[in-house]
């Protein structure tokens, strides 16, 4: 057998190959929209990409189905109940899928979606214990799958969380110890609360240390997985539609063309992907900035609606990776990118703005200053168990653009999050929007907090 997990630190999302080298036959569980990873190691093992294997309908990314499928002829495979508008094979519970002497037993585990599926993997036809199991969103290392990102489409999280208890106890918990368990997500990712780090783990490891594996009655186990969840991206519902469209594909090679400064679509928004620091020492009015570094393409999705033409401007040599982070969550409107942009902020001042960043010193001074000046708290709330500064207002990122008119544009203001990458995006996010007087707290509540704590002597 041929197994190896992919692992995309950037969406905390991990895909597998799973492959059968006597056969040269292969499939792909939960792909990555840009997939020449698994095309390009697939041709080196001399393996046939021959079904795509989704365990759900994700929210959290685009998934590569239709890529693969494109590219390869593979047929696109979801569980059962599964419905899309593109030719898809649906499997059933129980059912067995040969590749080669590997084998791949489908198991219904609704929960986190109605059609949540887990693949138990055999490195041989008829071998008693399984070489691992494929837990999609349904178990996590340290989680399982949160059950409310449906309650807008009218699925209740109770009722799903109480599907999942069942999915966990019988299908899951069933298996030997020595399963090993491999999800689809990691640390970072939303679709849990307490991911962690490790990438893969045991059933009989999860069933020790996994908060809810805990032996509980159902109602306290319903409880304990629909409390405390963070704010879902914003983007979360569009692209889980996204997933069920048959959509244009990504194109993963293709650079976004160059745009004269007076090219740019006027309905377009301008992407900043340079570092908060470069991005307020000098930027295009009305730009939003969401630097490169970390979580880009989900940070982005929480300020800018799905719809709406992109213009980028990045380092030399980062275009194609902008635009393929965010194809990944099916924002493909990208219109190109601003040519010479350092060009044009020194020859077109007229077009340019800073931003204002405050220290805690600073903060402080503000708020002992300045009448009506509102504070703005952009974590999510698990992290407010942390602290918040006296008096702000808590929005977090991704309720952002729905909850900006409760605020006054007129008012001075003042954002931060934990470290201080978000409240830049939220920052630019508002000036974009017309608010006339608006900061970022450096170093966010960790700044603020350590100022407030006397250092050892």
């Amino acid at each position: 057998m041929i197994f190896r997990q992919y692992y995309l630190g950037c969406l905390s999302h991990a895909s597998y190959l799973i492959g059968d080298e006597t056969s040269g036959r292969a499939v792909v569980v939960d792909p990555q929209r840009d997939i020449d990873g698994y095309v390009d190691d697939a041709a080196a093992a001399g393996l046939t990409i021959e079904r795509v294997i989704e365990t759900h309908f994700h929210a959290d990314f685009v998934s590569g189905h239709l890529e693969l499928a494109d590219r390869t002829g593979a047929a696109i495979s979801f569980g059962p109940g599964a419905a899309a508008d593109f030719p898809i094979e649906n499997l059933a519970h129980g059912q067995r899928l040969a590749i080669g002497d590997v084998e791949v037993e489908v198991r219904a585990t609704p929960g986190h979606t109605p059609e949540s599926i887990c693949l138990v993997v055999y490195e041989h036809a008829g071998d008693e214990t399984p070489y691992g199991v494929l837990t999609g969103d349904t178990l996590f290392i340290g989680d399982v799958g949160r059950p409310d990102l449906l309650s807008s489409a009218g699925v209740t999280a109770d009722d799903l969380a109480r599907d999942l208890y069942r999915s966990l106890h019988e299908q899951l918990l069933s298996l030997p110890d020595e399963t090993r368990v491999f999800p689809a997500h990691g640390a970072g990712s939303a679709c849990g609360k307490n991911l962690s780090t490790e990438t893969s783990s045991t059933i009989g490891e999860q069933r020790r240390t996994n908060y809810a594996l805990s032996p509980m009655p159902e109602a306290e186990f319903v409880a304990a997985v629909t409390e405390g969840q963070s704010t879902a991206p914003a983007y979360f519902p569009f692209s889980a539609h996204r997933n069920r469209e048959a959509h244009a594909l990504l194109g993963e090679h293709d650079i976004p063309p160059p745009l004269g400064v007076d090219e740019l679509p006027p309905a377009a928004v301008v992407l900043d992907c340079r570092s908060p620091a470069d991005f307020a020492a000098g930027h295009l009015r009305g730009a939003l900035n969401v630097s490169l570094e970390g979580r880009f393409a989900e940070f982005a999705g929480d300020v800018i609606a799905p719809d709406r033409p992109i213009v980028l401007v990045c380092e030399p040599g980062q275009e194609l990776e902008a635009r393929v982070r965010l194809g990944r969550i099916g924002f493909d409107n990208v219109a190109g990118v601003l040519d010479e942009a350092v060009a044009v902020f020194q020859q077109r001042p007229e077009l340019v703005e800073r931003s204002s960043r405050l220290t805690v010193e600073g903060l402080r001074q503000r708020m002992a200053d300045t009448s009506g000046l509102c504070v703005v708290d952009v974590r999510n709330r698990g992290e407010l168990l942390a602290g918040a500064i006296p008096g702000a207002t808590h929005i977090a990122l991704p309720q952002l653009l729905a909850r900006m008119p409760e605020l006054d544009p007129g008012r001075p203001t003042v954002v931060y999050c934990a470290g201080g990458a978000r409240s830049m995006i939220a920052a630019s996010a508002l000036a974009a929007a017309g608010f006339t007087d608006v900061s970022d707290l450096l170093g966010g509540y960790n700044a603020w907090s350590a100022a407030a704590t006397p250092s050892a002597s």
